[in-house]
């Protein structure tokens, strides 16, 4: 009998069909992954299983142990022993790292709280994921990976009978990957029972035992893993083969490949949190020329986002070095000053920095280009910018029912296409795309690289930050991989292997790791 069954289920929402008869079971000691385009209706299904969606607001049948389950909420899922980690962390961010892995379960002594015993328990949970932050940090201060893991830590400790990983791995090195993945196979070996979704397919067959896919809202196939292979899976998926993840680039469209002069100079550049700490990023140089696909790569901690957040100056206080844009010196780097010279950011963490989730995709669309949207009188020209919007919600494909939808209510590949429509709208010469593909599925992750290798042909200078070898093996000219704060290694293509960049990623690792 399987431990969970989902049988027929239905759910809907105004003017769209989320679910249909979806059926979806799961036996002790499984891992059972999930796959599926962004919109597939896997989160849907989760919200369901999680009790975030109760009973009575959709058609079938959900049970546990053969009985009927009738959650009302979060709660009864997680009285039944259900346990989901979603990719919006539900961490407090003022609180420690401790506090947020016990929160609601606190180790006590009489009534109070035995914070010795709280901190104790964290650090041996914190080692034993090779996690080396302290249980005291506040969850404010950690890097996106890191916060990650905590958030993966505290719902493995609750030892619940059903785990939900949704997307665990996507914001993940290599190597916490496959701490990861050696906690779940023990989780396995002891009975629990998980539910894994993601868009690695590579990863989902390493570690799944059944896959179920998703389309259009319906369960269209359930496979043995071992019988199973990534073109078969993506051909579920999407409805046909892709015969190509990584897409050739055509030639540039000029004589010289690429330009002699470069985009963007970086000459011995050393950074510090903030004034008066001491360096966290040392002695970096590169540059960056028109056309080419510049990768940067690095183990959790290496400091690949604090360099991107520095060049577009929203993160660090320089101690030395210089850096020029278009052979001119920029001395004290702003966001509002960056876009001005042509340089743009689209970051990692698109729900907290890239997007207004309660404002339109036009309103997303359009925020960091209204200064080209002014009239003379300092008005925003509003025809000007819904057409200037409705050119890229086009180009991009975005799947929304116009650019009047809210930007919350898209999928995870979908709100990804409105951050880069709007980096794209200030007209850069120079754009930075940290991770733009974590955490969307396999069909939006080849538009997005057809859309960096256009970038390149029409003689844009980009910039690509990935924790995914294969992405930047697939996509960049060059690739330096970062180490600690400090080049561990550069690469040009024909140099590539993950042997190499991973060797260049571990140069410097003697020293401690810091968030990112």
């Amino acid at each position: 009998m399987p431990l969970l069954e989902a049988r027929g289920l239905v759910k809907e929402f105004p003017g769209v069909v989320a679910l249909s008869r979806v059926d979806f079971d799961l036996h002790a000691g499984e891992i059972h992954a999930l796959c599926g385009e962004n919109g597939a209706g896997k989160s849907t299904l989760i919200k369901l299983l999680a009790g975030i969606h109760p009973r009575g607001s959709y058609e079938g049948e959900l049970r546990i142990d053969g009985e009927l389950a009738a959650f009302r909420g979060i709660c009864d899922a997680e009285t039944a022993g259900i346990a989901v980690i979603t990719q919006e962390f539900a961490l407090v961010d003022e609180l420690s790292v401790a506090e947020n892995i016990f929160l609601g379960r606190e180790p006590r002594r009489g009534i109070r709280i035995d914070w010795l015993e709280m901190h104790r328990r964290a650090a041996m949970l914190l080692e034993d994921f090779g996690l080396r932050i302290s249980s005291e940090a506040r969850v404010a201060t950690l890097g996106i990976g890191q916060k990650q893991l905590v958030e993966i830590i505290r719902a493995m400790d609750k030892q619940s009978r059903v785990l939900v990983l949704d997307e665990p791995t996507a914001a993940l090195t290599e190597t916490e990957v496959a701490i990861l993945l050696d906690h779940l196979r023990r989780l396995r070996a002891q009975g629990t029972a998980c539910i894994y979704i993601s868009h690695k397919l590579e990863e989902v067959l390493a570690i799944a035992d059944r896959i179920t896919v998703l389309r259009d809202g319906a369960s269209v196939a359930t496979l043995a893993a071992r019988d199973a292979s990534v073109p078969l899976v993506i051909k579920h998926m999407v409805g046909r083969e892709l015969a190509e993840l990584f897409p050739r680039r055509a030639a540039p469209a000029r004589d010289e490949q690429p330009g002699p002069a470069p985009v963007l100079s970086v000459r011995h550049l050393t950074v510090a949190r903030a004034r008066g700490e001491s360096a966290f990023l040392r002695d970096l140089s590169f540059e960056l020329r028109a056309g080419e696909v510049l990768g940067f790569g690095g183990l959790m901690g290496a400091g690949r986002t604090e360099l991107v957040m520095h060049l577009f100056g929203a993160w660090g206080d320089r101690v030395s070095g210089d850096i020029r844009v278009k052979g001119e010196p920029y001395l004290r780097p702003t966001p509002r000053e960056s876009i001005a010279r042509g340089l743009i950011l689209a970051t990692e963490d698109r729900r907290r920095y890239g997007l207004v989730l309660e404002q339109t995709v036009g309103f997303n669309l359009s925020l960091s280009s209204l200064r080209n949207l002014r009239t003379a009188g300092g008005r925003i020209d509003q025809p000007a910018e819904f057409v200037r919007n409705q050119h890229w919600f086009d180009a991009l494909r975005v799947k929304a029912p116009s650019q009047n939808e809210r930007v919350g209510k898209l999928s995870g590949g979908n709100q990804q296409k409105v951050v880069l429509g709007k980096a794209l709208m200030t007209q850069p010469a120079v754009i930075i795309l940290d991770e733009p593909t974590r955490g969307i599925d396999v069909g939006a992750k080849v538009e997005i690289y057809e859309l960096i290798n256009q970038l390149a042909v029409e003689g844009k200078a980009v910039i690509l930050v990935s924790s995914e070898l294969p992405e930047l093996i697939g996509m960049c000219d060059r690739i330096i991989m970062l180490a600690s704060g400090r080049i561990g290694g550069e690469f040009v293509r024909g140099q590539f292997s993950p042997e190499r960049l991973l060797a260049a990623a571990m140069a410097a690792r003697r020293e401690a790791p810091r968030g990112e």
